[in-house]
């Protein structure tokens, strides 16, 4: 008898938390859910105008299914890294709607874009594919390159930061990546 109320209780427990979960006043309801694909869609129109008009050189371009685009100015060589490969790059990220330069690895280009920070390290970026470290759009790009190889990435806003407001990078920003993939491990 004991064990009947013991297990109706925890099921009734079970129960209020499933029902709570369902009501309107639920505080992890956090507004509207991120529509990927209607996003996608813009950032597809504006990535087009974009690449008709930008002059950027390539040896040939890859325009992945996520709407993520690969343009390869110098071929690498080598394998692709995959899933916990060690990838190590140059880069400078840059909004398509202006031009403006929101990060890099470079020196000179912080301080020819007013970016220069004395206390950090301009150093080439080290990140393990499939770790989560880096924007998604980036997962994906650097496994389609080989080691060696210079390209432009363009980012749709789905696979780079979304709707998020990160201070020089205005919500749903399609980026531009210029990287120089110096190697893997």
């Amino acid at each position: 008898m004991n064990r009947t109320k013991h297990y109706f209780s925890v099921f009734s427990i079970l129960m209020a938390v499933v029902i709570s979960a369902c009501e309107p006043t639920n505080p992890f309801n956090n507004g509207p859910t991120y529509d990927i694909e209607e996003n996608l869609e813009r950032d597809r129109v504006i990535i087009d105008e974009y690449l008709a008009s930008a002059e950027i050189d390539s040896i040939y371009r890859i325009h992945h299914e996520s709407g993520i685009i690969i343009i390869v100015q110098e071929e690498g060589e080598g394998t692709r890294p995959m899933v916990g490969s060690v990838v190590y790059s140059d880069y400078t990220g840059s909004l398509i709607s202006d031009g403006t330069v929101f990060d890099t690895s470079l020196e000179d280009v912080a301080r020819e874009n007013d970016l220069f920070d004395e206390n950090r390290d301009y150093v080439p970026i080290e990140f393990s594919i499939g770790q989560g470290r880096v924007i998604q759009g980036w997962e994906i790009a650097f496994q389609r390159l080989r080691p060696g190889s210079k390209a432009v990435l363009i980012i749709p806003s789905p696979y780079a930061y979304r709707d998020a407001d990160r201070d020089v990078i205005p919500p749903n920003s399609i980026l531009r990546f210029d990287v120089d993939f110096l190697g893997i491990d």
